[in-house]
């Protein structure tokens, strides 16, 4: 799809898979916590049932690793019907903690997009997740500088964008977003008048899938890489 970018003004940026490696985190999470509820229940079986329950504490714990763990930690004992041992509940914290402690990991050609592009535009991160944690990593990533505003949203959807974005008295005219999630960053802009470009991630968590039928006729572009922003905006 051709745009024409000529009237942006302001760029966001998602965080999470979008400037560096997350949710391949929780895979490798999930992976273990698999492995530690063998006992009583199948790989795949355990995979369905930790989602079913995220999704059912969502409005309770929000987004992030700290309800991803009290996520586990209650299904451990759901699925081993009150029987999983202290040992085991270690693990599964020791799990969250090491996800936590992990270095932030800068996909390719992020800092050199971002310093390239902070010279015309002014750059936000519009982000979601747990605050102290999305600090922690926007912290270690040595980005905080190249952004004139840093937003951790409870959620992403409409109301919330606009909220944000009437708050920093931008027009949604004049705004363009750049992240990895359709349902999240890409749809509720566009419902909004703001331009999206998605730059997909090699694997999206379940919540975050949309179908064809939400996407279609949605004026957006896909890219495959942060670097191609360059050329796109010049």
């Amino acid at each position: 799809m051709n745009k024409n970018y000529k009237h942006i003004k302001v760029i966001g940026f998602d965080a999470d898979d979008t400037l560096w490696v997350n949710e391949t985190y929780f895979r490798d999470a999930e992976l273990e916590f698999a492995k530690l509820m063998a006992p009583y229940e199948t790989a795949n079986k355990v995979d369905q049932e930790l989602f079913k329950k995220e999704m059912e504490n969502l409005p309770l714990y929000g987004y992030g690793i700290k309800g991803f763990v009290l996520s586990m930690v209650e299904m451990a004992v759901v699925i081993s019907n009150n029987s999983v041992s202290n040992e085991t509940i270690t693990k599964i914290l020791n799990i969250g903690k090491d996800m936590l402690d992990a270095p932030v990991e800068l996909l390719d050609g992020v800092e050199d997009t971002l310093k390239h592009v902070s010279k015309e535009y002014k750059l936000i991160v519009l982000t979601k997740g747990d605050l102290l944690d999305q600090e922690r990593k926007l912290e270690k990533s040595n980005l905080t500088s190249y952004f004139h505003h840093i937003e951790v949203m409870s959620d992403k959807q409409e109301v919330n964008y606009s909220k944000v974005l009437a708050h920093l008295d931008i027009k949604p005219s004049e705004f363009l977003m750049i992240g990895n999630s359709l349902k999240s960053d890409i749809l509720p802009l566009v419902n909004i008048g703001a331009e999206a470009i998605h730059i997909p991630f090699h694997t999206t968590w379940l919540h975050e899938q949309v179908n064809e039928q939400e996407i279609k006729n949605r004026a957006y572009k896909t890219i495959t890489h942060l670097l191609e922003l360059k050329r796109i905006l010049n």
